[in-house]
């Protein structure tokens, strides 16, 4: 009896933790912040898996892992979408879903929704220095400006923007820009892209289904039938030296990022450096850095001087995004934001 008192006492005193997720167009990451700084219980769902974010944050819940901890009773998501009023209908998936009806439902005291990259804007000064890769460049400035973009199922970006209390993160739908070519082979890539969309943004191309659709915009130009090719398939076939068109592809996407990223840093100001998230990018490794990415970041005519002394930064880290929601969710500001 005296030892479940005083585990009964212990539980008592272990504070309740906040729940934390990262939801993309494919994955939808958990973690539980059990501590300042402490995650516990890190899984990744797919989001195909699931009708809803209600069915995906049950599962979660649910898992043995999760359940040992007490509930959670705050929450905070980074969501691939624009984050403007209750109800949000996410741009690169089926799920929709009314921010208050969710607290009620998982009975969180506070339950708030954050576009995801303006939460990854908010991690990046809580980067270690072993999380990022830097990519040309000089000496980011202190307290400049800074950009963050990053491919993978659409395209994200954002910036911090120095201020009297820290950093101000920007909310932006940056990813959908229209595309503009710089070369030849861009301009046949667009050429190709405006067949199936009228409207061809950044993100139509820079993003997994756009790696893709470079790829076969590049096939048809070679006169060779493209093959049904996933965005994994053509980036392994591109670092395996199997394929040419694929090689092309992947040579042609950092090309264009780099134009984008560019873009990004004389739009901003950005003399902090250029940070570059996304799950395309970290899989390019050093394929990237060999890239034209750089040659193409610094093509900007009589600014080709201002961009060669910016840093381009690749994050590394696994799970990035969690350290920004949970400075969110802790600051006055983020605070401020929740339903």
């Amino acid at each position: 009896m005296h030892a479940d008192f005083l585990m009964s006492r212990a539980a008592e005193a272990r504070p309740r933790p906040s729940l934390l997720a990262d939801i993309g167009g494919t994955n939808a990451r958990f973690a539980l912040e059990v501590a300042p700084g402490q995650l516990e219980c890190i899984r990744v769902l797919p989001c195909a898996g699931f009708a809803t974010l209600q069915d995906a944050l049950r599962a979660y819940l649910a898992l043995p892992e999760a359940a040992a901890w007490e509930t959670p009773w705050d929450a905070a998501i980074a969501v691939a979408n624009p984050v403007n009023g209750d109800l949000l209908r996410m741009t690169n998936h089926h799920w929709q879903f009314s921010i208050e009806a969710v607290r009620r439902e998982f009975g969180f005291a506070r339950f708030g929704v954050i576009n995801d990259f303006k939460a990854l804007a908010l991690a990046l000064p809580h980067l270690a220095p072993g999380n990022l890769r830097q990519v040309g460049g000089g000496q980011a400035a202190d307290a400049g400006t800074i950009g963050l973009l990053g491919a993978g199922t659409g395209l994200g970006v954002s910036g911090l923007v120095p201020s009297k209390g820290g950093w101000e993160a920007l909310d932006s739908e940056g990813g959908h820009v229209s595309f503009a070519p710089a070369s030849e082979r861009e301009i046949a890539v667009l050429r190709f892209a405006w067949r199936e969309f009228p409207h061809v943004s950044a993100e139509r191309l820079m993003s997994g289904s756009g790696l893709v659709l470079v790829y076969r915009a590049l096939a048809e130009r070679a006169g060779l039938p493209a093959q049904a090719h996933s965005p994994a398939d053509v980036i392994a076939l591109a670092l395996s030296g199997e394929c040419a068109v694929c090689a092309g592809a992947v040579d042609c996407f950092c090309e264009m990022l780099g134009t984008i990223a560019g873009n990004l840093a004389v739009t901003l100001g950005a003399i902090g450096g250029i940070y570059i998230g996304g799950g395309i990018v970290p899989r390019l490794g050093s394929a990237f850095d060999g890239s034209g990415f750089r040659t193409r970041f610094e093509q900007k005519g009589r600014f080709a001087g201002y961009l060669a002394t910016i840093p381009t930064f690749v994050i590394t880290a696994e799970y990035p995004c969690f350290a920004g929601v949970a400075a969110w969710l802790r600051s006055s500001a983020g605070v401020g934001s929740i339903m």
